[in-house]
């Protein structure tokens, strides 16, 4: 027969017993609830892209990863991500529906007959270009061109085109990694 003291001690594990795995449960759970809503927000409000590939130098670099948001319309000069051919492409909003575009033979943009400024632009080219100008951005549509202009397959190719404000991700707003570059994108 157990002796009172042994009674007591295995009464003790088993209350400890019982009260890790309460611990354990809701700790699990508690993991669970913060997971889903961090895919929440990060899928609904503030996607994460990688950038991959140079148009965007020297803006953005291959392997940077920034943060997107998705609210608001984009604005001419925004850095905005979008749906291509079952990819993400990042480029800069250079025209807004219904607004004319022009780029003459030197590579400088006219909207509404206005020279563009664009600091962001290292080297100006045509670049490969098969539309014709003045071109008339269409309705719920962006304009959108690279950075680098003599290398990147942007809105002046017929192939990508405009873009539908139903194939935007988001407005490129903070630049996570690397970490010495780390700062909101204007």
């Amino acid at each position: 027969m157990p002796s009172a003291q042994a009674v007591k001690a295995e009464i003790k594990r088993e209350k400890y017993k019982q009260l890790y795995k309460r611990v354990l449960k809701s700790t699990v759970y508690a993991l669970i609830i913060v997971s889903a809503i961090a895919v929440l927000i990060a899928t609904l409000l503030l996607p994460v892209v990688q950038i991959t590939g140079t148009s965007m130098e020297p803006a953005l670099n291959e392997g940077d990863i920034v943060l997107l948001v998705k609210y608001g319309s984009p604005q001419r000069g925004d850095l905005c991500a979008f749906y291509y051919s079952n990819k993400i492409l990042i480029k800069r909003v250079i025209a807004l529906p219904g607004d004319y575009v022009e780029i003459d033979a030197a590579g400088t943009v006219y909207v509404n007959g206005e020279e563009l400024d664009e600091p962001y632009v290292t080297e100006k080219a045509f670049g490969e270009c098969d539309i014709e100008f003045p071109y008339q951005v269409p309705e719920n549509q962006y304009f959108m061109l690279g950075d680098k202009r003599e290398t990147s397959i942007d809105s002046r190719s017929s192939v990508i085109g405009c873009i539908g404000k139903d194939q935007l991700v988001g407005r490129i707003f903070f630049r996570i990694w690397p970490l010495e570059e780390m700062k909101l994108i204007d």
